[in-house]
């Protein structure tokens, strides 16, 4: 399997491409990461340093690789924070251009955007953006429960206006909606949950909720779902898989007391997910 990665790149710490390309490389994925920010750190931090990669400078990158004869190797298409408006025009024509040497293949999109604690922490005219001409053209998206508010016009909280309000995402383009984020009033204490919505049907997914923020964690998620969902055709097994490895990368990270993902450490957990969660279907 390959995936063409479209995503920031952090010198320190593991966000974006710095945190997608090496659990997937573990899990045996081929990957292509193309890089649209070179910053020192994730903005997580309030300040950091580094460029943009203006987009003609991106789609240089990516017409090199075409010129290697890579698209039609292509499986899957992954893109996540995007640091300004002109790159989602590079995005699109990429997927595009990979589709026709591929017609299997998918795009999944990610749209970072912010979450409920912390509001929108992208450019004010992302948001807009992504709703508007980049998730029409996915086939996956990956929001958490605000980004997808956003991308809806709703207020998902119960398993019910969540279902809605992916039904509803899903009305846009993509096939799939992978709800990073689920927390509805009526769950367990001290756990947060995932759903996920394909054309097979809706799954949930409960794991512990930890009290540490970390950055970078809904890339791993989204990278790993991607690869596992492609690979398996199961929305279940992919959000098995997926919410396994994320809870341990997670708890790895908060037991060593860094800010930063533990994402070396915890790198038997891609390769081999302990499988502790379970799959509910709710619909």
């Amino acid at each position: 399997m390959k995936v063409l990665s479209i995503q920031s790149v952090v010198a320190h710490g593991h966000v974006g491409n710095s945190a997608a390309v090496f659990p997937l490389q573990r899990i045996g994925v081929e990957v292509v990461p193309i890089p649209t920010v070179n910053f020192s750190n994730h903005t997580g931090y309030g300040a950091w340093r580094g460029p943009l990669i203006p987009p003609p400078d991106v789609a240089e990158i990516l017409l090199g690789v075409q010129e290697r004869g890579v698209f039609p190797q292509i499986d899957a298409v992954l893109s996540g924070y995007q640091g300004g408006a002109g790159i989602a025009d590079v995005i699109i024509d990429a997927v595009r251009r990979v589709k026709a040497a591929n017609p299997s293949a998918v795009y999944a999109c990610d749209p970072v955007m912010g979450n409920a604690k912390s509001g929108c922490f992208v450019a004010p005219e992302i948001p807009v953006l992504l709703r508007d001409r980049v998730v029409p053209v996915a086939d996956i998206i990956t929001p958490n429960q605000f980004e997808l508010g956003f991308l809806t016009g709703t207020e998902p909280a119960s398993i019910e206006s969540t279902l809605a309000s992916a039904d509803l995402a899903r009305a846009m383009g993509p096939s799939t909606v992978l709800v990073t984020s689920v927390e509805r009033p009526d769950r367990e204490e001290g756990t947060i949950e995932m759903l996920v919505v394909d054309p097979a049907g809706a799954w949930i997914v409960t794991t512990p909720h930890l009290p540490f923020k970390a950055n970078g964690s809904g890339d791993v998620t989204a990278a790993l779902f991607t690869a596992h969902y492609v690979q398996t055709k199961s929305a279940a097994v992919a959000l098995e898989r997926t919410a396994s490895s994320v809870f341990d990368l997670i708890e790895t990270t908060y037991r060593s007391g860094e800010r930063e993902l533990r994402l070396v450490q915890a790198q038997e957990f891609y390769a081999t997910p302990r499988m502790q969660f379970s799959a509910k279907q709710v619909r």
